[in-house]
């Protein structure tokens, strides 16, 4: 972690839906280098947030700034240019593309030729699997494989922070925890994570810090080993459980 300022950071965002109040006043900082989590229930507002962060929706009042740049009217398209890249939720991969068109979609706005190859040749470091699969259609991969994938095409924007959207979300249970050793995984090659996931105690084992959001509002804002040890995360912000 850098000791500048933020990398990412919500100023007083809210957001609505119509009437619906769908974040309130929230403020979040992430720092270059840091694995952080967005914790809460169903309703809570974290898929709110992540739109808000890429510029899928415009808070109503607020500000994002990345890299202490407002870019709260920016397009989702400059966002990405500038270094913010998501995995969708359930993947969202081509499916009837190979793995390596999936791949190269990632790097569509880029011009760096000669650093796109390099960037691929990275995935390929990370996810051996992934180049033994090259040629497959991204549809026919186990669950697992299509997560690599989709981290993967990802990594091929550029990313300076990586935006994760539930990744265990839809896995069989003996993948998640993999899931989450490839995040862990991706981290400890020096990428800034940003992750909104139910599942809190998988969360919370590979994060820094962590916020929890109740019916959008931050309420709870500390570090990872803290949140893990606070009394009544689960049954008073979790809805009483990781579903």
């Amino acid at each position: 972690m850098t000791n500048s300022g933020p990398l990412l950071e919500m100023r007083s965002v809210n957001a609505h839906y119509g009437a619906v109040h769908a974040l309130k006043d929230v403020d979040l900082a992430i720092y270059e280098g840091e694995l952080v989590c967005l914790l809460g229930g169903n309703a809570s507002g974290k898929s709110t947030t992540l739109k808000t962060l890429l510029g899928m929706l415009i808070p109503t009042s607020g500000d994002v700034l990345l890299d202490g740049e407002v870019v709260t009217d920016r397009p989702i398209s400059y966002r990405v240019r500038k270094g913010v890249t998501m995995v969708p939720e359930n993947r969202r991969l081509f499916k009837r593309l190979s793995v390596r068109d999936n791949l190269e979609l990632g790097a569509y706005l880029r011009k760096d030729t000669g650093q796109i190859t390099a960037d691929m040749e990275q995935v390929f470091e990370l996810f051996p699997r992934v180049k033994e699969r090259l040629t497959q259609k991204a549809g026919t991969l186990s669950g697992g494989e299509q997560q690599m994938v989709a981290i993967g095409r990802a990594l091929m924007a550029g990313p300076r922070v990586l935006l994760m959207d539930e990744p265990s979300m839809g896995l069989a249970p003996a993948l998640v925890q993999q899931n989450f050793e490839l995040i862990q995984q991706i981290h400890e090659a020096g990428m800034t994570v940003f992750m909104v996931e139910q599942n809190a105690n998988m969360a919370l084992s590979i994060a820094d810090r962590g916020w929890v959001l109740q019916t959008g509002r931050v309420v709870l804002d500390d570090s990872a080993q803290n949140l893990l040890a606070h009394p009544d995360l689960r049954t008073s912000y979790l809805g009483g459980g990781d579903s």
